[in-house]
């Protein structure tokens, strides 16, 4: 039995080539690799200005930092995304403010933001959910309205467009992550994108400690200034590196991505006891980071039932998210959430299962996921009758 696994990064020669001639250079941060990397993702998002940090997480926090952010403060946040998109709030001594999806596509319920903004909030935080892009006019004319900073989180939104615009610059700034299953990958590793010199600049900075000089800046050694707080946050040159070589794989894997998805989408229509999130809307582009298929409420208790099977012949899954953020632990036990806080979100975590759609596998592989999870409904459906 062949193993269809959810994620696997791809690599060829070039990225070992690119890794060794980086450690022969002897020059491992700071160097020309991350200013390569830095202007190649400009050039593939449309970004004036990039800066390549440790991962997506690194980026959240330093754009809250930036912003000044603390105690008394808040952002509103989508109830239904990964936990790192709260805690850069939380690390900043912030409050996020959460606010449920909306049912179609799991991206934050927009109608819902104003109702959710006080005389604190500061920022607002927007995750394009699994690489579906959020009407970003409309948060705009929101952030516009009240005068607030707009963080993209971009995480699973490499490759996502709106109105022909790439995720992370409709907002202030845009975050993503390179994470081994990721559309693209540095191992590890994340990316902050502006269309604002002076954030570029200071993050710039910050993500080094502060500092006004990088190694390769001074002109004696050892010698340099540090003009504010700042973190290590840097990206090493290995992982740049990678980074150069993927980005000229990403249109491929991205097609790819997107020729899968259509298929398993064709494959599952009209199956019985599920539905699919919508992945097409006027003027946006999906970067198809997998595929989910929501379990009708009367099959959605055997969902682990259902998993195992799919599991069991070799089909990878994965769940995205377990849980609404504000329902984690942490979360609920600080802020006093309860379960029917954010029904739509916790419909989408507890009724879904990802399937795996990356350019690892083929359409071949898309024939087998549909068909084994046709059989594992018909299996729970025979026991539920």
């Amino acid at each position: 039995m062949n193993e269809i696994v959810f994620g696997r990064p791809i690599f060829g020669e070039e990225e070992g080539q690119a890794v060794l001639k980086v450690m022969a250079s002897g020059t491992l941060v700071h160097g020309p690799k991350l200013k390569e990397f830095e202007a190649d993702f400009c050039k593939f998002t449309g970004a004036p200005y990039a800066v390549a940090v440790s991962n997506c997480t690194a980026a959240l926090h330093l754009a809250y930092f930036y912003l000044g952010l603390g105690p008394g403060d808040e952002v509103i946040v989508p109830a239904q995304t990964h936990t790192a998109t709260a805690h850069a709030v939380e690390l900043t001594g912030a409050k996020p403010v959460f606010v449920d999806a909306e049912a179609l596509t799991g991206n934050i319920d927009i109608g819902r933001i104003e109702a959710a903004i006080t005389p604190r909030t500061k920022a607002l935080s927007i995750v394009h959910f699994l690489g579906m892009p959020v009407e970003m006019d409309k948060v705009m004319a929101i952030a516009k309205k009240r005068g607030l900073f707009v963080v993209e989180d971009c995480a699973l939104a490499t490759g996502t467009y709106y109105n022909g615009v790439h995720a992370g610059l409709h907002g202030d700034v845009g975050c993503f992550s390179f994470y081994p299953a990721k559309h693209m990958t540095t191992s590890e590793g994340g990316m902050l994108i502006t269309r604002h010199e002076k954030i570029a600049q200071t993050i710039g900075r910050q993500r080094a400690f502060g500092m006004d000089r990088h190694v390769g800046e001074r002109t004696i050694p050892g010698v340099y200034d540090v003009q504010g707080l700042g973190f290590n946050y840097r990206m090493s040159e290995i992982n740049a590196a990678l980074g150069v070589e993927q980005l000229k794989r990403l249109p491929g894997f991205l097609a790819k991505r997107a020729e899968n998805h259509k298929a398993l989408t064709a494959a599952l229509q009209g199956v019985k006891g599920l539905s699919m999130l919508l992945s097409e809307r006027a003027g946006s582009v999906h970067s198809h980071y997998c595929h989910t298929v929501l379990l009708d409420d009367a099959i959605a208790p055997k969902r682990v039932e259902i998993i195992k099977y799919l599991n069991g012949n070799g089909v990878g899954t994965s769940i995205y998210y377990p849980h609404p953020v504000p329902y984690m632990t942490f979360y609920r036990q600080k802020y006093g959430y309860k379960e029917g806080d954010f029904p739509v979100a916790a419909r989408i975590s507890d009724n879904s299962i990802a399937l795996p759609v990356g350019p690892h596998i083929g359409l071949k592989e898309m024939e087998i996921i549909a068909e084994t999870l046709k059989k594992a409904l018909k299996a729970v459906q025979g026991e539920l009758k």
